[in-house]
């Protein structure tokens, strides 16, 4: 009696290692794994700084030449709506369309293409039933 339960000791015993290690290597796996998305996140987040600071510079470059030949302000002004209506674009591509609304400027043709019709009457196929004969009798 007590080798059986020297036995289940050791199988318990063996069992919470064998545990350890899988928890160990999964760990480490994991571990691996984040490295390589931290790395990548960090040369996305590189890559939208320099990005940030290319536009800006485009910016201030649109904002000269136009200052050559209009006032500051008018130049300034000028900027900054082409800048708003490059930032509206960008929104408004980003955003999902609405069921039945069109995208600016669209024809709905596009929207109305990716969405199937609703049939007016449900689906009957595997019923034993045909269309319209889902009355009461009597019940007109």
């Amino acid at each position: 009696m007590q080798r059986l339960e020297h036995m289940q000791h050791l199988d318990k015993h063996l069992a919470d290692q064998l545990a350890h290690v899988a928890r160990e290597s999964v760990r480490a796996e994991l571990r691996e794994q984040t490295r390589g998305q931290r790395r990548k996140a960090a040369l996305y987040a590189g890559s939208g700084a320099a990005a940030l600071y290319a536009g800006a510079a485009v910016a201030l470059a649109v904002g000269l030449a136009l200052d050559l030949v209009l006032p500051g302000w008018a130049a300034a002004l000028i900027t900054a709506v082409i800048l708003a209506a490059v930032a509206f674009a960008l929104r408004t591509a980003a955003r999902p369309a609405a069921p039945g609304a069109t995208a600016a400027g669209g024809t709905g043709a596009a929207d109305s293409a990716s969405v199937p019709p609703v049939p007016s009457t449900p689906p009957t196929v595997g019923t034993d039933r045909a269309p319209g004969t889902d009355r009461i009798p009597g019940k007109g």
